[in-house]
């Protein structure tokens, strides 16, 4: 009997425990994790006739703060409002009703009347995200048929701010969610079940509770990124700039650091405002061209080659050739840019200074084709990058397979080849960084609803050239800086800063071949150099009035490199 009793009192005694976890629990969600929604739900005045309130998560930027603290801020979040309803069965005078609402708020007057006129429908939505004075206002008019309701929207509070990187909440068909960047992406992360968080208590306790510590996938939740927002603004201002001066019909940008591969600021002109994306004429814009497009960027990918070149034991940065202006391969001529010759003794220093294409075709011939094609892909020219946004595109690198010699003297100049901006950012990295190939990424960490947070780890690669060739191009590329752009007067003192400049000539998808009057301008560079924390890559396609990039983007780069080594605080290095 003792025995029993003590047995049943146990029993007991664990269900109590455990009714008290489980009451723990739920306030934890009630209060921590859903304490915003129910208290919205505890004060609303308004009732939804249909379907739920629109619920997703933050995507929020991280701010700069005092030394290593970072703030938190809001790039899409849900704004609160109401919308204005009507019953048209219940409408006598349309047009009466009309002339009352728009005094309080604009409507447009045909689409009212048309609205007013579907007496079969007992529901119409006329006016959306309404003030709570407007709101109230127009619930004081007490005009029958007439409702307000309470809504919620997907609201960014920079307007177009990173919108490439960010995307936007839209339909498809009947169903609300990502369509673009980060949006479409982290979907699942973002998205909130239909249903409202007011649902079955024991159901959600232990959903959560199996949830946390049975290891299901938890998806729910906000996403941080790495995006920087006083960078972001400063990287589209001088983006915006140089689009107008130049009158180019698109410009891009990205700031990353290239140890890592995190993605400071990413941005393309023309762009989008996601609060009003229903505006945009040509849906294009939505695509992030940084990621989804190729390009020919030219000169630019002479480092990568002269890099092969120096690993391979081809060259050094003092070995020489005769520059007469022009080259033959395969009865084709290929040129400098200012068809002039150097002359005897021409070392590899210069040809990277002054961007020669003739001495880019010494570097491959002296390399070989198998050679250049194996560092060229090592580089991962032909593979996406693998960064956290949708659509991205491979590289256009089948010249590469090609047994023609020509084809592999012209890949040596950038020519041939079309790779996107984020793989080019991430193949230049492997320069600066000691030869390794990381992962572009905007997202940093997952701050599930469950009050678990995530950070997400990327896999690093190798490439194919050794630490010792990533500080020697880096050496070259610091004495292109120091001596060659702007004839040496955009030197920092007290800064390494490594660059390539880079002008192209653009493919003519129809007829073939390229135009004469059109061109790409980019430009590359990575500082301090020796330790590297950013890396930016900057384009304009067909820029008018302009003819070489070292032109276009010297100032627009050297005002970034200036802004940040000051906004970030790094010492000098020399």
């Amino acid at each position: 009997m003792t025995y029993s009793f003590i047995f049943r009192s146990r029993i007991v005694l664990a269900c109590v425990v455990l009714f008290a976890l489980v009451l723990v629990a739920k306030l934890f969600f009630v209060q921590i994790v859903h304490g915003g929604a129910y208290s919205e739900s505890a004060d609303r005045q308004y009732s939804t006739p249909r379907g739920d309130i629109y619920e997703r998560g933050t995507i929020f930027f991280q701010k700069k703060g005092k030394g290593d603290e970072m703030q938190l801020i809001s790039a899409a979040t849900q704004a609160s409002g109401f919308k204005a309803a009507i019953n048209p069965g219940k409408i006598s005078d349309a047009e009466d009703v009309y002339q009352k609402l728009n005094k309080i708020v604009p409507i447009h007057h045909d689409d009212f009347i048309w609205q007013a006129a579907r007496v079969n429908d007992p529901y119409e939505e006329v006016a959306n995200h309404l003030s709570k004075e407007k709101a109230d206002a127009i619930a004081a008019l007490k005009i029958p048929g007439v409702s307000i309701f309470k809504e919620k929207w997907r609201f960014y509070p920079g307007g177009g701010l990173a919108s490439h990187v960010l995307g936007l909440v839209g339909y498809k068909g009947s169903e609300l969610g990502g369509r673009y960047g980060l949006e479409r992406q982290w979907n699942d992360q973002l998205r909130r079940d239909e249903g409202s968080p007011y649902i079955n208590f024991f159901a959600e306790v232990f959903s959560n509770i199996n949830k946390t510590f049975f290891n299901e996938e938890i998806s729910e939740g906000d996403v941080i990124t790495t995006i920087e927002p006083t960078v972001q603004s400063f990287l589209e201002k001088k983006l915006m700039e140089v689009k107008e001066s130049y009158q180019a019909d698109s410009v891009g940008g990205i700031i990353m650091n290239p140890a890592d591969g995190s993605i400071y600021a990413m941005g393309a002109k023309p762009d989008f405002d996601p609060n009003n994306f229903s505006e945009v004429e040509n849906i294009a814009v939505f695509s992030n061209p940084l990621v989804e497009n190729v390009l020919e960027f030219g000169s630019v990918i002479k480092p990568l080659v002269m890099a092969a070149g120096l690993d391979a034991g081809a060259v050094t940065a003092d070995s020489t050739y005769d520059d007469k202006g022009s080259v033959i391969v395969e009865k084709k001529e290929i040129f400098n840019f200012d068809k002039m010759g150097r002359g005897p003794g021409t070392s590899m220093q210069t040809v990277l200074g002054q961007s020669l294409n003739t001495g880019m075709v010494f570097v491959e011939q002296k390399l070989g084709r198998e050679r250049l094609r194996e560092y060229l892909l090592a580089y991962g020219i032909k593979e996406k990058t693998g960064i956290d946004l949708p659509n991205e595109t491979s590289g256009l690198v089948s010249n590469l397979d090609s047994p023609r010699e020509i084809e592999y003297a012209n890949a040596a100049f950038g020519q041939g080849i079309a790779i996107s901006p984020i793989i080019l950012i991430r193949a230049f990295s492997s320069l600066a960084n000691g030869g390794n190939l990381v992962v572009p990424h905007i997202v940093k960490e997952i701050k599930y609803d469950t009050g678990v947070s995530k950070k997400i780890t990327r896999e690093v690669k190798r490439a194919k050239i050794t630490p010792e060739t990533s500080e020697e191009i880096t050496r070259m590329l610091v004495k292109v800086m120091d001596e060659a752009i702007a004839g040496g007067t955009a030197k920092l003192e007290h800064f390494s800063v490594a660059v390539k400049t880079g002008t192209a000539q653009v493919a003519d998808s129809a007829a073939g071949g390229y135009y004469e009057d059109r061109h790409t301008h980019s430009f590359v560079g990575y500082f301090p150099a020796y330790d590297p924390e950013f890396i930016v890559l900057l384009y304009a396609v067909n820029p008018k009035g302009v003819q070489y990039a070292a032109t276009t983007w010297s100032k627009p780069f050297l005002d970034i490199t200036k802004f940040l080594l000051n906004y970030y605080e790094i010492p000098p290095d020399r």
